[in-house]
């Protein structure tokens, strides 16, 4: 047999001697590909992507409030008497005074409200709007609307812990928040024999304020350490952002792959 042949394997190597020389190939190529340097355009396209995140939260957080308070100076204003305004003395108009009367003015409404006389009112103007047949209808719907994001503040009905439950099918788990206990008609039925309910929100996916109340027994929730912050981020983008790992992955992308030593 001639010297240059080249050599091959034994056909009597074993299994794992095989896996090992696939294991130190695959070891040597993935070495060989962190060698090569990042390209100058990959870099630029990096470095791009990288101000797209950062700039455009911020970028789209001053343009809707720019929209609300010039919606606010457009609606409000004209209700305003001319004495009140800035602009009357000043020769230039100052933006968000309309938002200001308006927390004012709601605050007041608020406050009378909460007097005997404020609730009398109230309860005359909602005695008058049950007499329509569709605006009724209307209203109630509204002031549901209202009354649940308004208790969605309030600390002791918000949302406090965050859970998984197996849905929909065995081996599929789905973020829940947990909003408290069972009470009333529900714990008093005891559906399937159980007595320790915890009612929980599910959110739907990428619309978190849509989703399903349930009641589920407290053994089949797995609670997280994970603040509700967090977890509606996870659900909003759909999965793809981890809170924790949002750092890691701009300086990642900023960086790119960086060169082996």
């Amino acid at each position: 047999m001639s010297s240059d042949t080249p050599e091959t394997p034994p056909p009597q190597a074993t299994a794992t001697d095989r896996d090992g020389m696939l294991a130190e190939g695959l070891k040597r190529l993935a070495h060989e590909d962190e060698a090569v340097p990042l390209r100058l355009g990959a870099r630029i396209r990096n470095y791009f992507l990288t101000g797209i995140i950062i700039v455009g939260p911020v970028a789209v957080t001053v343009y809707l409030i720019k929209w609300f308070i010039e919606f606010a100076d457009d609606y409000v204003k004209p209700l305003i008497p001319s004495i009140y305004l800035p602009e009357t003395y000043l020769p230039f108009a100052i933006p968000g005074i309309g938002v200001l009367f308006g927390v004012v003015g709601l605050t007041l409404i608020g406050f009378l409200g909460a007097n005997l006389l404020g609730r009398s009112l109230i309860s005359g103007g909602e005695m008058i709007l049950d007499r329509m047949p569709i605006v009724r209808n209307v209203y109630r719907a509204l002031k549901q609307i209202f009354e649940s994001a308004v208790t969605a503040t309030d600390s002791k009905r918000a949302f406090q812990k965050v859970g998984l439950v197996e849905f929909p099918s065995k081996g599929l788990w789905s973020i829940v928040f947990v909003t408290g206990e069972a009470g009333g008609e529900v714990a008093a039925a005891k559906p399937g024999g159980e007595v320790d309910l915890v009612a929980v929100f599910m959110p739907t996916g990428i619309v978190p304020p849509t989703g399903f109340v349930c009641f589920v027994p407290r053994r089949d929730v797995i609670l997280l350490k994970l603040s509700v912050e967090d977890a509606a981020k996870i659900v909003i983008s759909g999965g793809m952002v981890t809170p924790d790992q949002q750092m890691a992955r701009l300086r990642k992308l900023a960086d790119g792959p960086k060169p082996a030593a």
